[in-house]
């Protein structure tokens, strides 16, 4: 394409703090570049936290605002030179865009979009919000009725923006997350975790640290059945309890060894999920976008620890349409088994699940988010 038929000549995309934020503006990059290969995308983060560097390992620029949250403890240091922090953080943004001269702005969520996106209105360059939560983080929020546009992860926000400036274009995901998500299960996905694939496999994980509770949940499965599982458990642990789990599993009798893998940090996702008959996961915004385009049985077990308890409005959005089970994380030690079980055990249900849950699929919501900035500007 040559240069003077490109749509776009320069964006920032500003946000971050984790996974939940970065995934999604590098698959808005990606696609913009696509369209616009010789388009200069500029990210801002906040100094410190992962986007400085994810996001350049990506192959994309990045700087850095000195901005955090407000802790939640009134009396933190934090608190007192937060103040600071964001008059410094006003202050450089207003220098990124004067020196960079974006035609767009662009915030996916997190501490720095919203020093940014709040100078770039003031400058009166377009702005527009990716939301992948069901209940939007306050930076959003405060962001709302000063930006043109709103991308929703999810259905409903019009409670928090107005309605008049909402697309709802799914969460975006990078093309070969795409792909590898879409890809058709084959017996060497079963036979790369070493299981024979003539046993049906729950995959439960927790995350890339890990989860106490669907951990303590998965070590009473393999505590409460007398003889070996009817299944085989592919258990992703999480890296900080990785050790102390793969002692217990070396503890189980000697007959359900075979039937368990318990890895800290799963590097081929995408054959994690092609092998899987059910899944049960955490209620992340970009793991339900996942899970949805993979169309697997899930079982989705919130966090209790996260801003606004988001991820239990998240997995309602699914369960509330028959696309997933919800169980709380209060319940999972005691119940993760039974759902497991039960889902297995019913494949009327599980087929129900299974298209409610793809119907909830977006795979091409980078090129929606795309499409309507290009609307925008």
């Amino acid at each position: 394409m040559p240069e003077s038929a490109q749509r776009f000549q320069r964006i920032i995309i500003s946000g971050g703090g984790t996974g939940g934020h970065i995934h999604p503006a590098l698959a808005i990059a990606d696609e913009i570049k696509r369209r616009n290969p010789q388009c200069d995308i500029l990210f801002v983060g906040a100094l410190g936290r992962m986007e400085m560097e994810k996001v350049p390992a990506a192959g994309y620029p990045i700087h850095g605002l000195w901005i955090t949250g407000i802790d939640r403890n009134l009396r933190s240091l934090r608190n007192w030179i937060f103040p600071l922090k964001l008059v410094n953080s006003l202050w450089k943004a207003r220098q990124i865009l004067r020196r960079f001269r974006p035609e767009l702005v662009v915030g996916v969520g997190g501490f720095a979009s919203g020093p940014l996106l709040f100078q770039a209105a003031q400058m009166g360059i377009p702005t527009a919000i990716q939301e992948q939560n069901s209940f939007p983080g306050i930076t959003n929020r405060l962001l709302a009725k000063r930006v043109q546009l709103i991308c929703a992860g999810f259905p409903g926000l019009e409670r928090w923006f107005p309605s008049e400036r909402i697309i709802e274009t799914g969460n975006p995901l990078r093309a070969q997350v795409v792909a590898s998500a879409q890809q058709i299960a084959s017996p060497a996905a079963a036979e790369y975790f070493g299981f024979s694939g003539d046993r049906p496999i729950a995959f439960v994980m927790g995350g890339s640290l890990g989860a106490a509770s669907m951990n303590a949940a998965v070590k009473r499965i393999l505590t409460s059945h007398a003889t070996p599982l009817p299944f085989d458990l592919l258990w992703q642990s999480g890296a900080r309890y990785h050790t102390e789990m793969v002692q217990f599993v070396e503890s189980l009798p000697a007959n359900v060894q075979p039937h368990v893998r318990c890895v800290g940090f799963i590097d081929r996702m995408d054959l994690a999920y092609q092998s899987a008959t059910v899944i049960a996961s955490r209620a992340g915004a970009m793991s339900i976008a996942e899970l949805a385009l993979i169309g697997k049985p899930t079982i989705l077990v919130p966090s209790p620890v996260v801003a606004e308890d988001h991820q239990t409005k998240n997995a309602k959005s699914l369960s509330d349409r028959g696309g997933a089970v919800l169980l709380r994380d209060s319940e999972v030690i005691e119940n993760l088994g039974m759902e497991i079980s039960s889902l297995l055990g019913d494949e009327s249900r599980q087929q129900t699940l299974t298209q409610h849950l793809r119907s909830a699929a977006r795979p091409h919501a980078a090129q929606d988010v795309v499409n309507a900035l290009e609307n925008i500007t």
